[in-house]
Order: structure tokens, then C-alpha cells, then sequence
């Protein structure tokens, strides 16, 4: 809890620094920038929660724009570790004692015959997205994005188990079953899903997007509103798409001063549910505040915390775990080479541990002409 504490206070001393922005004196003066500094907006981070990541995620707006006729490609690869549980399976689990073991089928059943409502949720999976930006008019720009996923066991396991070791933080469970393995199990008000078939890769829905700014060139602030559609080409596929249309909006507010800029942005999506997540057709709505450092020429240095309600509601479970808010703090940096930015950001779940995953990792690599200097 200790750690908690200290990540949350680091954040908001990180936000709150903002407030003296405006009084920060321009470029022009002396021990300033030596060029005029670079903002790319909040991390092009998306929802990767297994409770949540089929559903349309309205990835925040970037803070760069250029002429009409401008386009930029944009590769963003997560992968993500989840071990989450609920209390009497973790009990279970450690009841069996004699160190690892495997789920099997008398443990499955075993779980199933628990009393009240048990899950478990144990697998890594990456999703890589590929976006074209195509700047439409002064103010408007169109995107569409494709994206695919890869279900494993994984191989982070063991460095969880030995950064949590080193910090004195408990295991939650962890060593009383096999590493690298899936395991997922629900047995909720709702929804009973027992060691389903997962695929080992597949492709999700594609996306289209529309988005307005309110100003090209920014120097203060900037009003950034947008639109978009998950649109299921393929129908329903277990794991891989609702087979529902997704619709979202997203506004986003930008604020620029001197090597510092802030941001926040707020979304809704209505959406259906999914295999991960059977849970009833709503609108989930997402806030994100970031701070992005413009560290020198080429380097950028990013901090945000993503809130968002659980997909489920009481009429799903009454398990407080999978009720309560995903709280997400990412911390990422920046390189800009060429025409080319590339950005490497860690998220890790700082409140509810069993509705989130316990760290994920986001590689990207965006390419335009508009990023030449």
C-alpha cells in the first residue's frame, strides 16, 4: 500500500506542477530552449484490461497537425501481463500448498463449486494497431486504424514474481500455479466461461475516425473534438470481435507553455459486450490527464493516469473487485529521428488490482513528413 501511496502522490505532484505553467518566461530569453519545443500530445496508449480491450478505445489525440494533405503512418505494439482473482479463489489456491501446480480439470471444478461468485484471469496477450492520419482540411483529419492480437501464456511471470520479491510486495497467489500458462475462469452472476478456446492470433475490428481541431498552429491551447466507429467486418468471433458496432466521441483540451504542456480528455463509447466481458450493452465513459516535458530537441517525457468505470455493472456480479473504477499511471518517453518518433511508456495499475493488468509495455513507431525539422 505504501508503494501505492507513493506512485499516486508522485502523479499528482507531477499534475499539480502545471498550475505555474503561465508564469514560466517564453524561449526568448536567457537559459531558454534552444529551439522552439516540440509537443506530440498524451500517449497513444489504448485500453488493454481483458474485461475491456474488444470494445472501441478512444485513443487520445495527438498535439501535431500540418497542411492539408498531410498523413502519417503510426504502429503502436502493447503487450500486457494480467493475474487477477477473486478472494476465494485465491484462497483455494493457496490451500493446495506443495508449491506450483497446473489447473486442472478437478481444479476447475473445484473452483466452480466454490460458494458466491469466483474468477480467475491469468494470460498475456500483445495487440498491435496500425493507424494512417490523413490531414483532410485545415481542421479536419480522418484516421482509420487496423489491429490484431496474440494470446500466450508469456514469459513475464517470473520477472513479476521477483520485482514484487524485491519490494516486499505479496504475490497474490501467483506461486501456487505454473507459469506462462492461460488460465481463465468466470463464474459470475452473469456469465459461467470455463477454460475457453482462445485464439492464438487473430484479427479485431477496424476503426474510423474523424477529428476536428480547433486550431492548426497552436501557441497556448488548443480544442481537439473527434468521432469514431469499430466497425465488425467479420461478424462475431469468440475473443476477437462482439460482432456489435462500437460508436465514441472524445474531446480534448491542450495546453502549451514554454518546454510544458497538459493535457485532458474525456470520451464515451457505446458499446456491447464481448466473450472477455459479458456484461450488458452501456456507455462507458474514460478521463485522462497527462503531462508531457519537452526534455530537449529530439526527447520528450511523458506522465498521465487514465480512470474508467468497470464494464460490469450489479446485475453482472456483486464482486467489489471487478465493480470498482481502473485506475492506469503510464510514464513513457519520446525520440524524434528524422521524420520518424518513437515512444516506449510503461502502465501500471495503482488502485484495484484484480480488474486491471498488473503492468503492460508500449512500443510505437510513427512516421511523417510533418515531423521533419
Amino acid at each position: 500500500m505504501q508503494i501505492v501511496k507513493s506512485l499516486k502522490c508522485a502523479l499528482f505532484a507531477a499534475l499539480i506542477a502545471s498550475s505555474a505553467w503561465a508564469q514560466e518566461p517564453s524561449s526568448a530569453g536567457a537559459g531558454a530552449h534552444p529551439v522552439s519545443p516540440t509537443h506530440y500530445g498524451l500517449l497513444r496508449s489504448r485500453d488493454v484490461t481483458p474485461f475491456g480491450f474488444l470494445r472501441l478505445d478512444m485513443q487520445p489525440a495527438h498535439a501535431v497537425s500540418g497542411p492539408p494533405g498531410t498523413w502519417a503512418t503510426e504502429l503502436d505494439l502493447s503487450y500486457q501481463n494480467t493475474w487477477a482473482l477473486s478472494d476465494n479463489v485465491r484462497g483455494y489456491l493457496d490451500s493446495r500448498g506443495g508449491g506450483r501446480h497446473g489447473i486442472g480439470p478437478a481444479d476447475v471444478q473445484a473452483i466452480l463449486n466454490l460458494p458466491g461468485e469466483s474468477y480467475l484471469v491469468d494470460l498475456e496477450y500483445g495487440l498491435l494497431d496500425f493507424t494512417f492520419h490523413y490531414q483532410l482540411a485545415e481542421h479536419w483529419e480522418g484516421y482509420g486504424t487496423v489491429s490484431g492480437v496474440y494470446y500466450t501464456g508469456g514469459f513475464l511471470d517470473s520477472t513479476i514474481e521477483a520485482f514484487h520479491g524485491a519490494l516486499n510486495i505479496g504475490q497474490n497467489g501467483r506461486k501456487s500455479v505454473n507459469r506462462n500458462e492461460i488460465n481463465v475462469i468466470y463464474n459470475l452472476k452473469s456469465a459461467q466461461v470455463v477454460q475457453p478456446d482462445l485464439p492464438e492470433a487473430g484479427l479485431l475490428d477496424p476503426v474510423l475516425g474523424l477529428r476536428y481541431r480547433l486550431y492548426q498552429k497552436p501557441e497556448r491551447w488548443n480544442l481537439i473534438a473527434e468521432g469514431a466507429v469499430k466497425v465488425p467486418v467479420a461478424g462475431k468471433r469468440d475473443f476477437l470481435s462482439t460482432g456489435h458496432t462500437d460508436v465514441g466521441a472524445q474531446i480534448t483540451l491542450q495546453r502549451f507553455a514554454g518546454r510544458h504542456a497538459a493535457y485532458g480528455s474525456l470520451s464515451a463509447v457505446y458499446t456491447k459486450p464481448s466473450n472477455i466481458a459479458p456484461t450488458h450493452t452501456e456507455v462507458v465513459p474514460t478521463a485522462i490527464l497527462g503531462y508531457e516535458f519537452s526534455w530537449t530537441e529530439r526527447t520528450n517525457f511523458n506522465v498521465q493516469l487514465y480512470v474508467s468505470p468497470s464494464v460490469f455493472k450489479h446485475s453482472d456480479t456483486d464482486l467489489d473487485e471487478l465493480l470498482a473504477r481502473k485506475y492506469l499511471a503510464s510514464v513513457g518517453l519520446r525520440y524524434r529521428r528524422g521524420a520518424s518518433v518513437f515512444t516506449f511508456a510503461v502502465t501500471e495499475n495503482i488502485q484495484n488490482f484484480d480488474n486491471t493488468p498488473d503492468i503492460s509495455f508500449q512500443f510505437s513507431w510513427a512516421y511523417s513528413p510533418k515531423f521533419m525539422r
